[in-house]
């Protein structure tokens, strides 16, 4: 599959982001408060992880990981904290005012798309929302992911294994195989266990043994 374009991709993130401010809206204090399937992080906590992700420039994140004495973790943390809000309805609104920004960290758009489709699952799932993607996005997410360990370990989690989709075009590599839905490819490629559930193939026990990997 050819790369998209950055402005395609940029259309694809600013659609993804949309639905996503549209699924949360009415949610009540306890569904904000439901764990994600990011460890440790509630839905409301994820959302704002993906607000400060879309307001932190090159030059911003630089300045944190300083400031963090090069703790990648940390300036996560910190960075969440700033988008939080005084209460849910804050953390939607930060994050609907996000929905056409284009600023981003040192890291290529699809990753942005990514982050954007990954994190919506994490917060998705938990809350019963289900979401049918437009194939063709889901698609180059799992394109990128297959061919890159950046940010978060996937090829390397792939490695030895074929994966292949069931509702579209995407297929990679060699090996058992694991098949499934692309999004449900996408969420076990990026370390969701759970996510694995939903995949069949010899190769979902290996996958699942992975998920783990950082």
């Amino acid at each position: 599959m050819t790369p998209l374009p950055d402005p395609t991709v940029w259309s694809l993130i600013r659609a993804e982001r949309a639905a996503l401010a549209d699924d949360l809206a009415g949610l009540s204090p306890g569904q904000w408060a439901t764990p994600s399937l990011c460890d440790g992080l509630t839905v409301r906590e994820v959302l704002a992880h993906l607000t400060a992700g879309a307001s932190l420039s090159t030059v911003r994140w630089l300045a944190g990981v300083v400031r963090c004495r090069f703790d990648f973790d940390k300036q996560v943390a910190m960075r969440l904290a700033e988008q939080l809000g005084s209460e849910p309805a804050d953390t939607l609104a930060r994050f609907r005012n996000t929905v056409s920004s284009t600023t981003k960290p040192p890291l290529p758009a699809l990753a942005m798309l990514g982050e954007t489709i990954v994190h919506g699952e994490d917060i998705r799932r938990p809350l019963g929302i289900r979401r049918e993607y437009p194939v063709e996005t889901v698609t180059a997410v799992a394109e990128y992911y297959r061919g890159t360990d950046l940010v978060v370990v996937a090829k390397g989690r792939i490695g030895g294994l074929r994966l292949v989709a069931v509702d579209g075009p995407f297929a990679a590599g060699d090996g058992p195989l694991v098949s499934g839905r692309t999004i449900d490819l996408v969420m076990a490629m990026t370390g969701r266990a759970a996510c694995c559930d939903e995949l069949g193939g010899h190769g979902v026990d290996m996958l699942r043994g992975r998920a783990g990997m950082r």
